[in-house]
């Protein structure tokens, strides 16, 4: 094959050619705006000149524990300044930062430390109960590295020696960090909820980490300086890469340890908070607050949703209360958000409920994304952009996982055929727009949070008086889905829905349990399998 006369002699090096990784947006920052306040927290306020140096002092004690390149820095911490430093200074050495879940169980915890061979583990002292258990399950033996946020005041010990701001206060500030040797390393793990088994390690790259960043700053319309508030977990898909977005911009992180109505209203009056994301319980929390926890603001506010998509009302009501909500779509898988409901000025013409009719989809791929289809699974054809023939959701593109941690039978099957099956089931409208209309693997998303169907009734089914167990998605006002368990009893054997329930969270994180339990006679089919799409209906009128 003969190559084109402008690849003659024009290699790749340093002068030309870099590897993408969104470390160098706080680098950056840190340059052209040292001053500007970067974090807020309480009483503190941290400048970017602050927060580069402390996140290359973390770096560089880090460095000194032995941590390199492809070790795991695992981090179970609230929405504090130390989770903005670690998710610059992990990678900055090389390793790989697996944020965990600290809604999870201790046996969940266990495994994804082995799994992921931690090396250091950052403790929050609110999570030190739950941490000390997950690690007397597991077989690693991390170095324990203990963080007091002086805004926590409740219960919690020591797990290590080593004290967070001790081993910042020992590092040194100018650190000599370097852009990873190739893009492709990797820079984050974050597990998924397991939903067939245990939990699968989701691997993130650098370039994909950098591109998305780059690309909620455009979906975002974030312009110069934006205040984001952090009403999402930064432990889920890191934040939707909002860490390292805001250092693109310089604007400024509000931490937030947990999400309150009246502090929200509190902190977006205060510092003028011009982005948040969340789940629609969120949502459901800023509209039931209060007439004494509302404060009037500033300005308003762009708050980005992702999972159900929210119900005409609560539209209405965020929109009344000076919120402009856009839906997204994404999984744990790409990064995050990889689809956005791209809102045109022609349906501001449209009856409320046409508009309801349009925020309802999941949208259009992101611009920093290839490819978004909804495909026939078998012949890996797109199916007809008509709104109704179904087909399977795919991704293709720099946002797409690098693959499973140690799995390549789970990321081959995968990416089979040149694209990431997300497993969901949608159509695509005639104007390029997708939407979901179930999911294949009967996903529960309830808070944000994605709950298998099948553990939920794994867990029911142990219970000696249970004979069979359904769990589907039932809607709530709150958190958006709950699940809700149909069960029959073996013959002769009574029980209560309390008893049922207290059974699941004996053996289940509780926000995996059902909220509901109906007894009856389960429909099946003529094979003997459980009508599913009936008891979601029936959940739907409950």
């Amino acid at each position: 094959m003969s190559l084109s006369p402008y690849d003659c002699d024009l290699d790749r090096n340093p002068a030309n050619f870099q590897p993408l990784t969104p470390l160098v947006f706080l680098a950056r920052a840190a340059d052209v705006f040292p001053d500007r306040v970067a974090i807020v927290h309480g009483g503190l306020r941290r400048t970017y000149a602050e927060f580069h140096a402390r996140a290359r002092r973390l770096a560089s004690a880090l460095a000194s524990m032995g941590v390199k390149r492809g070790d795991t820095v695992s981090v179970m911490l609230a929405n504090t300044p130390a989770m903005l430093e670690c998710h610059y200074g992990a990678p900055m050495t090389g390793a790989v930062l697996n944020t965990l879940n600290t809604r999870l169980d201790a046996a969940a915890l266990a495994f994804m430390l082995d799994h992921a061979e931690t090396k250091v583990l950052i403790v929050d002292r609110e999570y030190s109960a739950l941490m000390k258990a997950a690690l007397a399950l597991a077989q690693t033996k991390p170095l324990m590295i203990d963080y007091d946020d002086p805004e926590y005041r409740g219960p919690g010990e020591a797990l290590g020696k080593v004290d967070y701001e001790d081993l910042v206060a020992s590092g040194d500030p100018d650190y000599n960090y370097s852009a990873p040797l190739d893009e492709w390393d990797a820079i984050s793990l974050n597990y998924t909820s397991g939903t067939t088994g245990d939990p699968k390690g989701v691997v993130y790259h650098h370039r994909g980490a950098h591109l998305l960043a780059l690309g909620n700053v455009l979906t975002g319309d974030m312009g110069r300086h934006p205040v984001y508030l952090w009403t999402l977990p930064m432990f889920h898909c890191n934040g939707w890469c909002f860490p390292w977005a805001l250092s693109v911009v310089a604007g400024t992180h509000v931490c937030l340890r947990q999400v309150r109505a009246g502090q929200i209203y509190e902190l977006m009056a205060e510092h003028g908070v011009t982005h948040l994301c969340g789940a629609p319980i969120v949502m459901s929390t800023l509209l039931s607050a209060s007439e004494s926890e509302k404060r009037p603001l500033r300005v308003k506010a762009r708050f980005f949703t992702a999972a159900a998509p929210p119900p005409q009302a609560v539209l209405a009501a965020m929109k009344e209360a000076g919120f402009e909500v856009t839906h997204l779509y994404g999984l744990t898988e790409t990064y995050g958000p990889a689809a956005v409901d791209e809102w045109k000025h022609e349906w501001d013409e449209l009856e409320p409920v046409a508009q309801a009719q349009k925020k309802a989809r999941q949208g259009v791929r992101y611009i920093v994304l290839d490819g978004l289809e909804v495909m026939d699974a078998e012949t890996m054809k797109p199916v007809p952009r008509d709104g109704e023939t179904m087909g399977e959701v795919m991704f293709r593109g720099n946002l797409v996982m690098k693959g499973y941690l140690k799995s390549k039978k789970a990321s081959d099957a995968a990416f089979q055929g040149g694209w990431f099956h997300s497993g969901d089931l949608g159509v695509m409208h005639p104007d390029g727009y997708i939407q979901l209309k179930d999911r294949s693997k009967d996903i529960i998303i309830s808070g944000g949070e994605n709950i298998s169907s099948i553990e939920v009734e794994d867990a029911l089914f142990k219970h000696p008086k249970v004979r069979a167990a359904a769990v589907v998605a039932a809607p709530d006002d709150k958190w958006g889905e709950t699940p809700c368990a149909f069960v029959e009893l073996k013959e002769g054997a009574d029980a209560t829905s309390d008893e049922l329930v207290s059974w699941c969270r004996d053996n289940l994180a509780h926000f995996k349990c059902p909220r509901r339990v109906v007894f009856g006679e389960l429909p099946r089919t003529s094979t003997g399998k459980i009508k599913k799409f009936v008891l979601r209906e029936l959940a739907r009128q409950l």
